[in-house]
């Protein structure tokens, strides 16, 4: 089963903080020794992480762009990883929302957030996914790695459009993994629970999650578990629970019904 211990070089997106963070240095510390791209939209969190190894790399990385440029972007970087063979989506944002007071529901934000969640990241794979396939004609497995969220199975209702957008994202996976099924390229999408992360800082609500949440280090030795193992999915913490009531056998029901599409529909 080809895993990320097989990867040469990976690229983080949204790698500045928490999550990310934590996986871009737990890649970068595997034997296999890839090298690490951390992309993120801080250039002072980024030169931080260039202290961390010789093998890490920066770039300097903002989603929400517009499309050309989105495109540009990852030429850019194609051009010079050659050898790219992993992407880690790990960027993203999560507002609150109330609506039984839609007129203070704030529309703008409420369309960033589906965009740095949910659209750029799909457009973003499809501006990568030329050069994986190229990869996988090369006969070289490589890797797509969104980051969705327990959330997308059991939503909290405070913060419904994160909610929604993570539902999304897990939905676009497990479709993305049936018509990938002939190729080498690999969707291996992470489920994490509430964990440790300043994703909820400017919420107010971070000395309320701290409560319950997983710690950073828990959580990032559990999902590199799964990274490791090569699994197509990989529920961390409580969400395991969750996977096997509402999940398991998903993957498989999804490819045997773009199978009976491609044979009786197309």
């Amino acid at each position: 089963m080809p895993s990320i211990l097989d990867c040469k070089c990976v690229l983080v997106i949204g790698a500045t903080s928490g999550i990310g963070r934590a996986l871009a240095l737990a890649i970068h510390a595997l034997p296999s020794e890839p090298l690490v791209i951390v992309a993120g939209r801080r250039q002072g969190r980024l030169d931080e992480l260039l202290k961390e190894g010789d093998r890490i790399r920066a770039v300097r990385f903002d989603v929400n762009r517009e499309r050309n440029e989105l495109k540009n972007a990852v030429q850019d970087i194609v051009a010079e990883y050659r050898d790219l063979d992993a992407v880690i989506f790990s960027s993203g944002i999560q507002e609150l929302y109330n609506f039984t007071n839609p007129e203070q529901v704030d529309l703008d934000e409420l369309e960033r957030e589906w965009s740095t969640n949910y659209t750029a990241i799909v457009i973003m794979i499809t501006f990568f996914l030329p050069h994986f396939l190229k990869l996988s004609q090369e006969g070289r497995p490589s890797f797509i790695i969104p980051i969705t969220s327990g959330l997308a199975m059991t939503p909290a209702a405070w913060v419904p459009n994160y909610c929604a957008t993570k539902a999304a994202l897990h939905s676009f996976s497990l479709s993305l993994n049936a018509q990938l099924k002939n190729t080498k390229v690999n969707i291996m999408e992470i489920m994490p629970p509430l964990v440790e992360s300043e994703l909820h800082d400017h919420q107010g609500t971070a000395p309320m999650m701290s409560k319950f949440w997983m710690p950073l280090v828990d959580f990032t030795k559990e999902a590199m578990e799964g990274l490791k193992r090569g699994d197509l999915q990989i529920p961390v913490g409580t969400n395991a629970e969750q996977w096997n009531e509402f999940e398991k056998g998903k993957i498989e029901r999804v490819a045997r019904l773009l199978e009976h599409f491609e044979r009786y529909g197309a």
